[in-house]
This record gives C-alpha cells, sequence and structure tokens, in this order.
C-alpha cells in the first residue's frame, strides 16, 4: 500500500513534499467500471422490497400514500456486503434512522409551511444523517436516501393527527425490507464472508501474478492488503462459537494465505490462490489449507480482536465534523437559493448538494460532474416514458420498479449512470399524488440540479478540512506504534500467538488506515503539504514487518501450503 517515494527528494526525509498545485479535472470521471459482483443483489433486493407495498397501495387505490412506504422499502439497498448477523443489526439501524428523520420531518411539516423553516431543518438533518452513516460506516448508499426521504417528507403537507398513520406505514414497509434484506441467508448462510474471502485471494493472486516487480506492482499491493483487511473485518462480524464457527476458521486460514502471498509474492504461485477463490463462489466445501494439533492457536488473534470493544462513537464522529458541516451549509444555501428562484421543489437542490459531499473536495467535485451529468440524461429519459406512466397508475407503478431496478443495476458502474435511472424514478414519484405536468418538472429539476451542485460545491470549497493534516500524523503515529510493537513480538524466538497474531492484526489494520487517511487528506485543496517522504518510509518499514511476522505464522509446520477440501459446508 506504500507509494512510490519520490524520485528527487527536496530535502530531508522528515521534509514536507512541496505543495501541489490543484486544478478541475474531468479525465475517468465518466469512465465506466467494470460491475460489482453482487450488482443484482441490491437491485433484486429493491424490488422486491418496493413491489408488495405499491401493489398494494394500488389494488386499494391508495397510491398517495406510497411515499411512507417508499422510504421503509429504500432500506433494503443496505448492508449486502456485510454477514448476516451484522447486516441484521445494520438494516434495523437503518430503518430505525430513517424512522427518526421522517418522524422529524413530519413533525415539522405539521407545525408550519414557512419553506426557510423547512429548508433549515432539512440541511440540518442532511448534516447529521451524513456524520453518523459516515461514523458507522454503513456503507452504499450512504445518507443520500435518507436525506432524500426526510427532505420529501418535510415538503408533503401534514397534519399531527396524520403522523402515526404515517409513521406505521413506514416502519411496516422497512421491516418488509429487513425481511427482504436476510432473506438471502436461508439459501447461502455464508455468502458475505465467503464473497470477501475470495475477493482477498483473488487481489493477492493478482499481486503475485507480476511477482513483485510489475509497473503496478504498488497498486497492486495496495489493493491486496485492502481486500485483505476488508476480509478480516468482514470475518470478525461473524461469531466465533456456534454452529457458524467452523466455517470462519477455514476462512480466517484462507485469508491467512492471502497474507502470505502479499509478504512473499514473488515466491508465490497464484494460481492456487485463484482456484481457491473459484472454489468460494459456489456452495461448495470450503478448501482448507492445513491442519495439525495446535491449528486453534491460528485464531487467538482474530479472537482477541473480536473481544475488543470498539472506539465509542463520540469518537468516530469527530473525523466527520468538515463534511458535515460542508452538508448543512450546502444543502441550507442550495434549498434558499432554489427558493429565490421560485422553484416549488427546494428539496431537489438540497439533496443534490448532500449528494455531493465525499471524503474529501477532489472526490466531490467529480461527484458534482457526475450528477449533473446523470440528472440532465434522466430528464430526458423521463420526457420519453412520461406519456406511458399517464396511461394509468399500473403503467405508472411497473416503471417506477423498473427504474428502481435500473438504478441500483447499473450504479456500481458509475455514480451518473445510475443517477440516469433514479432521475426519472424520483419524477415519476411525484406522480403518486396525482398527474404532474411534465414540462415543469423537468424544468424544476433541471434547475435543482444546477444550483445545487454549483452551490453546494462552493459550500465544500468554502468549508477547509483543516484537521486533514492531524489525522495523517496520528494515523503515522499509530502505524509507528503498532510496527514498534510488532517488532518487539517478533523479537521473542518463539512468540506467542496470543502475542503476535493481535500484533501483526493491529499493524495491517493501521497500516491500512494510514493510506485510506493519506489518500483523503491528499484529495484536499487547502491545507498544508503532508509529509509525503514520512509516510512512505513508515508505509515500507511496516510493510517490511508486517512481512515478517506473516512469514513467520506461515513457517509453522502445522501450517502447509498444500490445499485440500475439508468437509465444510456453507
Amino acid at each position: 500500500m506504500s507509494s512510490a517515494p519520490p524520485s528527487a527528494p527536496s530535502g530531508s526525509p522528515g521534509s514536507p513534499a512541496p505543495r501541489r498545485r490543484r486544478h478541475l479535472s474531468l479525465t475517468g470521471v465518466l469512465r465506466l467500471r467494470r460491475p460489482s459482483e453482487i450488482w443484482f443483489k441490491p437491485a433484486l433486493s429493491s424490488v422486491a422490497a418496493v413491489a408488495p407495498p405499491n401493489l398494494l397501495l394500488l389494488a386499494l387505490g391508495r397510491l398517495d400514500l406510497a411515499m411512507y412506504t417508499m422510504a421503509g422499502s429504500l432500506c433494503a439497498l443496505y448492508a449486502h456486503n456485510r454477514p448476516y448477523a451484522a447486516r441484521a443489526r445494520t438494516l434495523a439501524g437503518v430503518v430505525l434512522g430513517m424512522l427518526g428523520g421522517v418522524a422529524v420531518a413530519l413533525v415539522t411539516a405539521s407545525l408550519t409551511r414557512n419553506a426557510v423553516v423547512l429548508v433549515t431543518v432539512g440541511a440540518l438533518l442532511a448534516a447529521v444523517q451524513k456524520a453518523l452513516c459516515d461514523a458507522t460506516r454503513v456503507g452504499p448508499p450512504g445518507n443520500v436516501v435518507l436525506t432524500f426521504i426526510s427532505s420529501a417528507a418535510l415538503f408533503v403537507p401534514q397534519t399531527l393527527a396524520q403522523i402515526p398513520a404515517h409513521l406505521a406505514l413506514a416502519a411496516a414497509a422497512g421491516a418488509w425490507a429487513w425481511l427482504v434484506g436476510m432473506a438471502p441467508s436461508l439459501v447461502r448462510p455464508h455468502g458475505p464472508e465467503r464473497r470477501a474471502t475470495a475477493q482477498a485471494l483473488n487481489a493477492a493472486a493478482a499481486c503475485a501474478g507480476d511477482r513483485g516487480a510489475g509497473d503496478g506492482h504498488a497498486a497492486a499491493r495496495a489493493a491486496g492488503y485492502a481486500a485483505v483487511q476488508n476480509a478480516w473485518q468482514t470475518l470478525l462480524a461473524v461469531p466465533a462459537t456456534g454452529a457458524r464457527a467452523g466455517t470462519r476458521h477455514a476462512l480466517e486460514r484462507l485469508v491467512v494465505r492471502a497474507e502470505v502471498a502479499l509478504a512473499a509474492p514473488a515466491d508465490t504461485d497464484p494460481e492456487p490462490l485463484r482456484a481457491w477463490a473459484r472454489a468460494l463462489r459456489g456452495s461448495g466445501r470450503i478448501p482448507r489449507t492445513g491442519d495439525g494439533p495446535a491449528v486453534a492457536d491460528e485464531l487467538l488473534g482474530a479472537d482477541a480482536e473480536l473481544a475488543a470493544s470498539p472506539a465509542p462513537l463520540r469518537r468516530r464522529l469527530g473525523p466527520t465534523v468538515p463534511v458535515a458541516v460542508r452538508t448543512a451549509l450546502g444543502c441550507a444555501l442550495a434549498g434558499y437559493a432554489s427558493l429565490a428562484l421560485g422553484i416549488g421543489r427546494p428539496y431537489w437542490a438540497l439533496v443534490t448538494a448532500a449528494a455531493l459531499y465525499q471524503a474529501n473536495l477532489t472526490l466531490t467535485w467529480s461527484r458534482a460532474v457526475q450528477r449533473v451529468v446523470g440528472n440532465l440524461a434522466g430528464v430526458l429519459l423521463f420526457a420519453a416514458i412520461a406519456p406511458l406512466a399517464h396511461l394509468g397508475p399500473a403503467p405508472l407503478v411497473l416503471l417506477c420498479l423498473a427504474l428502481n431496478f435500473g438504478a441500483e443495476a447499473l450504479i456500481t458502474r458509475n455514480y451518473w449512470l445510475g443517477s440516469v435511472c433514479v432521475t426519472p424514478m424520483a419524477l415519476l414519484i411525484t406522480e403518486f399524488a396525482g398527474h404532474q405536468e411534465p414540462g415543469s418538472l423537468i424544468t424544476e429539476r433541471v434547475v435543482d440540479t444546477v444550483v445545487g451542485a454549483l452551490v453546494g460545491f462552493l459550500a465544500a470549497v468554502a468549508v477547509t478540512d483543516r484537521g486533514a493534516g492531524n489525522r495523517v500524523e496520528r494515523a503515522l503515529l499509530a502505524a509507528d506504534r503498532a510496527r514498534e510493537h510488532t517488532a518487539r513480538v517478533l523479537a521473542d524466538p518463539e512468540p506467542s500467538p496470543r502475542a503476535l497474531e493481535p500484533a501483526r492484526r493491529a499493524l495491517a489494520a493501521a497500516l491500512t488506515d494510514l493510506r485510506a487517511t493519506v489518500d483523503a487528506a491528499a484529495g484536499e485543496w487547502w491545507g498544508r503539504a503532508l509529509p509525503q517522504e514520512r509516510v512512505v518510509l513508515a508505509e515500507q518499514s511496516g510493510h517490511r514487518t508486517l512481512a515478517a511476522a506473516v512469514r513467520r505464522r506461515a513457517a509453522r509446520p502445522e501450517l502447509d501450503t498444500s490445499a485440500r477440501a475439508e468437509d465444510v459446508r456453507p
């Protein structure tokens, strides 16, 4: 994961690198990627969660209530990469968060119709949702769906007496979405952790494929360590005891084999790694890489890490403050600008601004371009399908379901491509309450998109993340401490697995966090120059120590490198 060292250092090893000039680049912003391996899972889940409530409301002639059921149904988009025990908790948290945001929005809407107040409340809700989603690492689609739901609810006429029934509809749909998200566990209960392990093996095989000497080796190694760290985090979310413990332990050994390959890519044959990864894709037996009386010692590090308490939420919220302030300011200003232009739905501008904010300013700029391109293409698609939607409520519901599927199927290729389907779906949802004139909808959406993107990005430029450099310093210190601790453990001729495993795992996590922190800070435009040479040295020494720890682990007699299929069922 280390960066390539500068070819001509400008000073001593501790001196900062020269400040780089920033520019608004369009290179690669709209380039299509390969689709996610599980693109069909959120796509099918969204349809399965949205269809029954909407079709039921269609049969009852109450499509005007679909906004509330959609609020709960869209929770099915979350947590598809998490093991099912962790997924159950995450989905429950998302549903509760959605209900909390909708409750605040509905109460506000029932107490006032002042548009400025509504926009202000919507901006504050968006900031809270952004901070909580980032701090808890809830994953895609993050805060955007929650902000879309709560912002739309703010501008629906409401009375206090109606709120309990409307929240009940959202809660019922949210419970159904939870069941939809958990349903695959009945067929393939270990699918997420098998998939994460396979990704780690494939990433390690890609690193070993060039024998550690190719031009792209640094990037391949970074991707490999990131995939391995993700696999460990996934496995640590699986119970260490009970019926699933055997599968988890077998997968942990495979992740260790990926770590060994990353530690010594020149001495690793990538084909066994790829073969193990292929074996994990299905529902067959899990390949096993070792046997012996002491194999339980391998898992002591994972068990120790599982027992460790996570950082308190308050500490995790700290780094999210700059982005939360950007979100609050940008959403509020975007909504106010929309009101000043006389747009009837300022929450579209608010949501556009909320969707922009990423880990740093460079990524925020890229998302702004993607959002504008996708939304403008989406309104053209809406213009084409609006006549079909106006044929009746049934075609309207079916078109929304098709667009819902298309959005989730395409968004992993690039955000703008998914927005091509999201935009007409959002416009069609407004038709649930009654017929809307397409021309005015298109005009308002285009104006709100441009206003939201422009004002939102200017707010991001204005609110600088001055703490980025401090976070890099803290990440450097943490990586150095983890390396020194691991080196002390390795100094023992026969280190105990209870000491070596947690030290090795902590060092890998510290190096992964250092690279992510540096990448995020490098994308900020106004800030002090990063200590690039110190980062390179810390990563190089850290990876050498990590490689030594992995080799020491792999050298144990009971960890031979031959693979055989054990009777460990998914």
